[in-house]
């Protein structure tokens, strides 16, 4: 009985992994869930990037956010406004819809990817042709980050 129950487990992760991998590969919609503040007004633009980007949203409005962080393992050097959850992956701040498809492309061994803090010009904090220079880092259980892609300014 373990054996099938075995098989069975591994069934279901190589057929829902293909799925994952279809819809990447077809540009079919992927479902993301969003956790954010009810007073933050740049979560909602990014949400509005995120959509415009084919991911299909579930939004999740709370006054704790603090505790979705930590039950999800963002540390206080990755936190931003917001955190999301995409097939595992933890999704912090502002981070590009691009880099949300190629983490699940590349599926690498990371927690996630996250925008520190909130730099002007990354989706859902354009302030018109001012962009900062930012990272977007990955980041694992032991807190453990490297830099997954980056972003030149611009004044």
């Amino acid at each position: 009985m373990k054996v099938l129950n075995n098989f069975l487990v591994m069934t279901l992760l190589v057929f829902n992994t293909g799925i994952m991998a279809e819809t990447i590969k077809t540009g079919k919609s992927v479902d993301i869930v969003v956790y954010r503040s009810p007073s933050c007004e740049c979560c909602g633009k990014w949400l509005e990037h995120i959509k415009n980007n084919n991911f299909i949203v579930k939004d999740i409005v709370t006054d704790d956010v603090q505790t979705v962080k930590d039950k999800y393992g963002v540390s206080a050097a990755m936190a931003s406004c917001h955190t999301a959850i995409v097939d595992g992956y933890v999704i912090e701040g502002h981070v590009p819809a691009n880099d949300i498809m190629n983490l699940l492309k590349t599926k690498p061994k990371v927690v996630g990817i996250a925008v520190p803090g909130m730099p002007k010009g990354t989706p859902g904090m354009e302030m018109g042709d001012r962009k900062d220079s930012y990272k977007v880092m990955s980041f694992d259980k032991e807190n453990h980050y490297a830099v997954f892609n980056s972003y030149e300014g611009a004044q």
